[in-house]
């Protein structure tokens, strides 16, 4: 490929921040990668997904996952929100990618009753074990992001333009 070749990025604009934050807002589910602490290789999951009452990303996580392990190993993680429709090509669907960092707030910290009880309104059946002791949430920082809004709709944004 040339170097003079047009960079396939479009300038970041209203639209497409609306559009990210709208897959960030209404997202319950995503896709997780992360460094697996053993092979040092990438991992993906699927883990619920929701937000706090600011709208930052996050999940409720098991210590006994595998997952959880390897953010406590290397707490930088991407997260894939956005599913393609029932019908079409699913390249035509909006998808955002997140880098982050990860941290983590555990039973008894500051905040937690709080983000337990707003969590639960958007995940009613994690009221089975958002109590257990092994769980925690996983807030995710937003370093970067990356939305493909469909063909030719591509847009790097940043925490500002999500609003963080």
């Amino acid at each position: 490929m040339s170097s003079d070749a047009p960079s396939p990025i479009r300038p970041t604009d209203t639209e497409a921040r609306s559009l990210a934050r709208g897959l960030i807002t209404h997202a319950r589910f995503a896709a997780l990668g992360v460094i697996d602490p053993d092979s040092a290789a990438p991992m993906v999951t699927r883990i619920a997904f929701g937000t706090t009452p600011q709208g930052q990303p996050l999940s409720l996580v098991s210590d006994l996952s595998h997952h959880t392990r390897a953010l406590k190993a290397a707490p930088v993680a991407s997260v894939l929100l956005g599913e393609p429709g029932a019908r079409g090509d699913p390249l035509t669907h909006p998808r955002l990618t997140l880098q982050t960092g990860a941290r983590f707030l555990r039973h008894g910290e500051d905040g937690h009753a709080e983000l337990a009880a707003h969590y639960l309104r958007d995940h009613p059946k994690a009221k089975l074990y958002i109590g257990f002791s092994d769980f925690s949430f996983v807030l995710f920082d937003i370093r970067s992001a990356y939305l493909n809004g469909g063909f030719g709709k591509a847009f790097v944004l940043t925490p500002d333009d999500l609003g963080f």
